[in-house]
């Protein structure tokens, strides 16, 4: 992964708003810093109105007929190794 650059803010927030965080900070078993809570609120919010790609989840289709070798998921790695 690339190195990100990072730009620095500053937010006003209504005091509802900061008090929800708080709580939400408080319940958490490892109580996440306030910026990791904000940067993952935005990357959602944005994510679903698609301003913001995510990271696609590895698809792979299988093949129709197969190797016809029964031992492959078993030995994959001495299959890989011969390429």
């Amino acid at each position: 992964m690339l190195a990100a650059t990072v730009r620095r803010a500053t937010i006003t927030i209504p005091d509802d708003l900061a008090k929800a965080v708080e709580r939400y900070v408080r319940s958490q078993e490892a109580q996440p810093p306030l910026t990791a809570v904000v940067q993952s609120a935005l990357r959602q919010y944005l994510s679903e109105r698609g301003y913001l790609e995510t990271e696609r989840p590895l698809r792979i289709t299988p093949s129709r007929r197969g190797s016809g070798r029964s031992e492959v998921s078993r030995m994959h790695d001495r299959y890989l190794a011969r390429r």
